[in-house]
């Protein structure tokens, strides 16, 4: 344990954030979760079970559950995830009770709706004295949890190799970068394609057409990275095609099983009624197209998902239009 990371906090309960939390404790570290709702806080405390976000995982006594963001005071480093449309006002309310040399890990994917911003640079506005790094890549929540083995990516400009031996433990491999941006739309923008592979599923279109629906959505995330500054090397490893290739495989990805819904027909507001947490690639497909067309890059598939989101397409004219488009060079 490195000794001036003794104290991670962790901001967000969801599935993803308690397992965080699990994996900062397996780490030798002092953990304290924040749970945004009250209620919430108080049964978790008590029962030591994230029944709602995380069932059937135990949170050791060690690891302390509050609502009451002074308690983050003392921490060292602070884990940031919440959903990410929400990532704003939690760091407002971090501007307080935080000092300025504290650390602060994005474990957020999304791009704001409202900004077509990255987390990044959301939380570098609300807070700009903090060092900020991003983590990414394919982790469900679910297997960190279990103490599976997972290995991710740790993306800053700031002295990332002390944070990530800091954060990684035997079953829980960090990698460093300090492409930030690169990490970022990586996993941001799986999310839309998940969406696509589960439609495609649902619909019983086959295999080989998940593939080349993987790649060719992989070279509009590429695209789109370059144009933001980012090395298209990145988006060859744990936090791109890595992540990809998770998510856009497994229904154990809510935004997969979203996906699949869809393809059966049901409507997307019958899927959401039924759902407890956040569908990340819901907002980040309307956000990423914003920010696609900011900078003229072309994104096929992640229009034809947020045009079927939106209830603007149907999920056969989006299918037909993408098989429709002109045949091209390959070249990303």
């Amino acid at each position: 344990m490195t000794a001036s990371f003794n104290h991670i906090g962790v901001v967000g309960a969801g599935a993803w954030g308690t397992a965080l939390a699990l994996t900062a404790g397996r780490a030798g570290h002092n953990v304290t979760l924040w749970v945004f709702e009250p209620d919430l806080a108080a049964l978790l405390a008590e029962t030591r079970e994230n029944k709602t976000f995380l069932p059937g995982i135990s949170l050791p006594r060690e690891i302390r559950i509050t609502h009451d963001m002074a308690d983050l005071a003392s921490c060292n480093a602070l884990i940031l995830a919440p959903p990410a449309q929400h990532m704003r006002q939690i760091c407002q309310t971090l501007t307080g009770p935080i000092a300025k040399t504290v650390p602060l890990v994005i474990a957020s994917k999304g791009i704001e709706l409202t900004s077509y911003r990255l987390m990044s640079e959301v939380v570098s506005e609300v807070l700009p004295e903090n060092p900020v790094f991003v983590l990414s890549g394919p982790s469900f929540a679910t297997e960190v949890a279990k103490n599976l083995p997972a290995a991710l990516t740790l993306a800053s400009e700031w002295n990332v190799e002390s944070l990530a031996q800091a954060l990684s433990s035997p079953f829980f491999r960090l990698y460093t970068t300090d492409d930030i941006i690169g990490t970022q739309i990586g996993g941001s923008i799986k999310n839309v394609l998940a969406i696509a592979c589960g439609i495609v599923s649902g619909r019983k279109m086959g295999e080989n057409a998940r593939a080349a629906l993987i790649t060719r959505g992989l070279a509009e995330i590429v695209r789109l990275a370059i144009a933001l500054g980012a090395r298209p090397e990145t988006l060859m490893g744990l936090s791109g095609i890595g992540d990809v290739v998770l998510t856009c495989s497994s229904m154990q990805s809510r935004n997969m099983s979203l996906g699949f819904a869809l393809g059966q027909g049901k409507e997307l507001s019958a899927i959401l009624a039924e759902r407890k947490s956040v569908t990340e690639g819901i907002s980040t497909a309307a956000a990423a197209l914003g920010l696609a067309r900011r900078h003229g890059i072309e994104m096929p598939v992640v229009t034809a998902i947020d045009m079927i989101l939106r209830g603007k397409a149907t999920v056969d004219d989006s299918i037909v239009s993408l098989l429709s488009r002109p045949l091209r060079n390959e070249t990303i």
